[in-house]
């Protein structure tokens, strides 16, 4: 089992990332430009969304304001972008991804991260990323996990021009709590942190003083 809050302290930039544990799930966006760190994430009656921090300053909108977050018949969608609403509509976690693939935003084309989780404690993630010009979609699923330890999956391996896509299995991770997992994201790229324990959630902003 991987040390997360370790994890996280050696890894710039991560990107993008979602944990899922035992009836908990975090979400976590960073940022390198300034249309990226503008953010927030806000509540919404069935998940959360993002939202420009100074509109003034929203230069494009089409891959950094989405719903990364959904409460649906099928349980709770987490990704990073507007496969949500993919997801939701659809119906079928698998289903729904096979219609979409990374996103248009060359070099990086970054990954596509999901996941959902279902009313029993089961889950599944997946990523949809660029291997040698086309789209590799890989898909996780888990009967449940144990109290204590979670699953790990983020867009990037780390920082780099262009940036490493994530590569290997959902990291089994410990699982801490939410300050410390908002204290170990690199203090210069993090931006917004979305933790949902058991119905209970909890937002951190940096852009509002978190």
């Amino acid at each position: 089992m991987t040390d997360f809050l370790e994890l996280l302290k050696a890894n710039p930039y991560p990107g993008r990332g979602i944990a899922v544990g035992q009836g908990s799930v975090y979400y976590f966006i960073m940022g390198r430009s300034e249309n990226s760190r503008n953010r927030v994430f806000v509540e919404t009656p069935d998940g959360i969304r993002t939202q420009a921090h100074d509109p003034a300053k929203l230069s494009d909108p089409s891959l950094i304001i989405y719903h990364p977050v959904r409460r649906a018949s099928q349980g709770l969608i987490v990704t990073n972008g507007d496969q949500t609403d993919t997801i939701r509509d659809v119906g079928e976690f698998r289903a729904a991804l096979m219609t979409r693939e990374f996103e248009p935003d060359a070099p990086n084309y970054t990954p596509r991260i999901s996941a959902l989780l279902r009313d029993d404690g089961s889950f599944a993630l997946s990523i949809l990323k660029r291997v040698d010009g086309r789209c590799l979609r890989e898909f996780y699923e888990y009967e449940g996990v144990s109290a204590g330890k979670g699953y790990f999956i983020s867009t990037y391996r780390g920082d780099g021009n262009p940036l490493p896509s994530f590569a290997g299995e959902p990291v089994e991770i410990d699982w801490p709590a939410p300050e410390a997992v908002w204290n170990a994201l690199n203090a210069d790229n993090k931006v917004s942190l979305y933790c949902n324990t058991n119905g209970t959630v909890r937002i951190f902003n940096k852009n509002l003083g978190d």
